[in-house]
């Protein structure tokens, strides 16, 4: 746990990429399986996450994201694009998933289905999608962390105009919405002006309070 605490001491959000350094994709898989391994509510896995290479649609994203360097400078830009909506086809594809897998059906978990299926459908799309973008940033958790452990830079931005992303990568037509972007890279020897600062977070005892 130590290990874990310095290296989240390390990482920052890095401000300036250098674009000459690319990650190693065997990182940016280890990286990437972190995410897919992570929670979900219900274990639905209720987003994807597209990894953009391209330099053209980098620099098509770039003027929708307040121009920030990271998008093009980085070697690989996330994206985590969430469900528009729970349906039941959705629902019941992870479900027979975890049956197929498992190689068995469960009484408790088939009722479990069930509850999903009468609840989840018949709310609005945009309460749905906003408990979906929700489970996202717990796979942006678990990539921060990835990423500092892979001692790979990464700038989370939710500074971005996600109707233009969602756009440009096609999501509505695949029943997604662009929730945030995660530029991985290598931060730059220079122009950086968070890089040297110290970290500073509140103290522990006006974060964290125990109810014994």
């Amino acid at each position: 746990m130590s290990n874990l605490l310095e290296t989240l001491q390390w990482r920052y959000a890095a401000k300036k990429m250098d674009p000459s350094k690319a990650v190693p994709q065997e990182k940016v898989d280890r990286i990437l399986e972190a995410v897919r391994l992570t929670a979900t509510s219900s274990g639905l896995q209720q987003y994807e996450v597209f990894v953009v290479t391209n330099p053209a649609l980098r620099e098509q994203i770039k003027p929708h994201a307040w121009n920030q360097g990271q998008i093009t400078d980085s070697s690989h830009l996330l994206v985590f694009a969430a469900w528009d909506n729970y349906t039941a086809e959705r629902i019941n594809a992870m479900f027979d998933l975890v049956n197929e897998e498992r190689g068995f059906k469960n009484e408790g978990w088939e009722a479990y289905r069930q509850m999903l299926l009468n609840t989840y459908p018949q709310r609005d799309a945009e309460t749905n999608f906003q408990h979906a973008a929700r489970q996202a940033y717990i796979g942006l958790g678990t990539a921060l962390i990835a990423a500092a452990e892979e001692k790979v830079d990464s700038t989370p931005m939710e500074g971005f105009d996600p109707a233009k992303v969602d756009e440009i990568l096609n999501l509505r037509e695949r029943g997604l919405r662009s929730v945030v972007l995660l530029p991985l890279g290598y931060r730059a020897e220079e122009g950086d002006w968070l890089v040297n600062l110290k970290k500073v977070r509140r103290p522990r005892e006006q974060f964290i309070t125990v109810l014994a």
